[in-house]
Parts: C-alpha cells; sequence; structure tokens
C-alpha cells in the first residue's frame, strides 16, 4: 500500500509539474503577446503620425502658395516706394540741408515779448 501512496503521491507532483509547464507557457505566450500587440500599435502610430504630416504638408504648401504671391507683391510695393523716397530724397536732399545750415548760421535773436 506504501508503494500504491508513492505512486499516487509521484503521479500527483507529476501532474503538477505538468501543469506548472502549461501556466509557465501561457503566461510566456501571453507575454509574447502582449509585446507584439504594442509593437503593433507603435507602428500604427507611426503610419497615422505619418499620413496625417503629409496631409499637413500638402495643405501647408496649398496654402502658403497664396501667403507667397501677396508677400512678393508686398515686396514689390515696398520697393516701389523706397524709390519713390529716394528719388524725393535725391531731389529735395541738396535744398533741405542749405535750409538747415542756414538756420544754424544765420541767427537772428529775438527778445520774447513776455519779458519786456
Amino acid at each position: 500500500m506504501a508503494a500504491q501512496n508513492s505512486a499516487g503521491i509521484q503521479t500527483l507532483l507529476d501532474a503538477e509539474r505538468e501543469a506548472q509547464k502549461i501556466v509557465q507557457k501561457a503566461r510566456e505566450y501571453r507575454t509574447k503577446r502582449v509585446k507584439d500587440a504594442r509593437s503593433e500599435a507603435q507602428k500604427e502610430i507611426e503610419d497615422y503620425r505619418k499620413q496625417k504630416d503629409e496631409e499637413f504638408q500638402s495643405f501647408e504648401k496649398e496654402h502658403t502658395s497664396g501667403n507667397k504671391a501677396a508677400e512678393e507683391q508686398a515686396e514689390k510695393d515696398i520697393q516701389a516706394q523706397l524709390d519713390e523716397i529716394k528719388k524725393i530724397g535725391q531731389k529735395t536732399g541738396p535744398k533741405v540741408v542749405d535750409d538747415l545750415v542756414k538756420a544754424v548760421m544765420d541767427v537772428h535773436p529775438e527778445v520774447p515779448t513776455r519779458a519786456v
């Protein structure tokens, strides 16, 4: 009977070891699936990010072309105004300088009317 009990205990121990192996394999499988799911999710996130970035680039390109045209027009307008100011400066510059020099050099002191 002792041999029979010993054989039964051994059978139970073997079954327990087998169950632990099955549980260990299930844990490893679950861990592997979690890692795979994370990597798949990361890949999907990267793909989505890339797609949205491309959409943004095309949107930006589409809408900034009008801004570039406006910037170029504004630059032309500013350059035309600067050229006009330079022409006026060249035309009237010597007269302004002469008037300033004359005002500084020809001093006419006058007594204020309140001081009298």
